[in-house]
């Protein structure tokens, strides 16, 4: 689970844990990641936590090493991880536009081309859920870059999804629209 130490990150690792699944934790932040990983611990839950930056294929690659490392196989996917910068297309900030393409599009991106090819040769049924947002599905005038890239992550998976199928892959996809939701996600 990618963004995991807080938000819709967080939620998905303490239902996962909740069904009796061995989780992996990965988030940027280290002392939330941290925090998450012994609080899951301590509720008796096998987990697994690594500092990942999504937007950097190299941490993406290690992260998916380790999981195979520690737990065998990886069955379920969640390309969580999110940022949000807005402002009109032409007054956003380049940063803005870099850091949040960065790890809004190119993170789902490096999930899908790291994970996706490991998940296919374990020969199981496994699953993938790409996060968007309610923003991929429609746009407002004053968050251009995070839209572009919740659109382009809807593109993605219903490519991907058509893809698998087409296959007959047993690795299926699935993409996660969410309205407004208490989050840290603007900070």
């Amino acid at each position: 689970i990618t963004g995991a130490a807080s938000g819709i990150g967080r939620a998905i690792a303490e239902r996962c844990v909740s069904e009796g699944m061995k989780v992996v934790l990965a988030d940027l932040e280290e002392e939330s990641l941290a925090k998450a990983a012994a609080e899951l611990r301590d509720r008796g839950a096998s987990v697994m936590s690594e500092r990942t930056d999504v937007s950097k294929r190299g941490d993406v690659e290690e992260l998916a090493r380790r999981a195979v490392d520690e737990f065998g196989q990886v069955h379920l996917l969640f390309n969580n991880a999110g940022v949000a910068a807005g402002g009109a297309p032409w007054e956003a900030t380049w940063n803005d536009w870099e850091w949040v393409i960065g790890v809004n599009l190119w993170g789902v991106i490096n999930g899908v081309k790291v994970f996706t090819p490991l998940m296919i040769a374990q020969n199981t049924d496994c699953h993938i859920v790409n996060t968007a947002s309610g923003a991929g599905l429609t746009v407002g005038g004053f968050s251009a870059p995070y839209s572009v890239t919740k659109h382009g992550v809807v593109a993605l998976s219903e490519s991907m999804y058509l893809a698998l199928q087409t296959r007959g892959a047993q690795v299926k996809v699935s993409v996660l629209c969410p309205g407004m939701v208490r989050t840290g996600i603007g900070e």
